[in-house]
């Protein structure tokens, strides 16, 4: 199984940790962003990493190389950041089977493992890890409507008026669909291919798409008071 991790971002949030460095190697806990990433990939079964890289993306081929912790790597280049769909539909080449994706920024300690299981027993094109928040926060990301069985009906990205207060916690399960789906998403208000939205257009072409509450915690590094945040929590 792929494991795709999307470091594609040029992390301006981050600054100054990012003036000279890509977001996937700014150090927490001793090590980078993009190794936390890998370890978790693998600590789930992943035996090779797809690297969506952007920003500084050569800083990041020449730290890891052709494979970490004798799994193969490879690379796809995303010039222009536009988006996940965007990230995603540059990879579609590299998809054969069901593959996880994990945003680059995020450090876990969390139930990856049930997550894809429960993608394997029911037969989804898409399991979304999803937690509960404040109304507040899910202003702020992609939230997720359910139905009475637990399956996704939608979503949306950074509603002003959210109609749930699940959102996604950053890790996906796909299926090869998920391709075609971000290569027909047209551009939302914010100039984005939007992954949100290419998740609906499975839901439109009647495609079944799960949740899983999150059980632990994934934390999105967004800037430098995330790093002390994660150090925390790490112990």
């Amino acid at each position: 199984m792929d494991g795709f991790v999307l470091a594609a971002g040029e992390g301006t949030r981050m600054r100054p940790l990012t003036a000279d460095k890509p977001k996937g190697l700014v150090e927490v806990a001793g090590k980078p962003l993009l190794t936390h990433c890998f370890d978790t990939l693998l600590s789930v079964g992943v035996d090779r990493l797809v690297v969506v890289i952007g920003y500084r993306g050569d800083d990041i081929v020449a730290h890891y190389g052709e494979q970490y912790r004798d799994t193969p790597i490879a690379y796809v280049r995303q010039d222009e950041q536009l988006g996940l769909a965007h990230a995603l539909e540059q990879a579609r080449t590299a998809v054969d089977g069901t593959f996880v994706v994990l945003n680059g920024d995020n450090v876990c300690r969390a139930n990856l493992d049930g997550a894809i299981e429960h993608h394997l027993e029911t037969d989804a094109s898409a399991t979304l890890l999803v937690e509960d928040v404040s109304r507040a926060e899910a202003k702020t990301t992609g939230v997720v409507t359910t139905d009475n069985g637990g399956q996704v009906t939608g979503l949306v990205e950074k509603p002003s008026d959210p109609a749930s207060t699940l959102v996604t916690r950053g890790f996906f399960v796909f299926e090869p669909a998920i391709g075609h789906a971000c290569a027909l998403t047209r551009p939302s208000e914010r100039g984005e291919y939007e992954l949100p939205d290419a998740i609906d257009l499975l839901l439109s072409a009647g495609h079944r798409v799960e949740a899983v509450e999150l059980e632990g915690w994934c934390h999105n590094v967004n800037e430098p008071s995330d790093v002390d945040a994660v150090e925390e929590r790490l112990g």
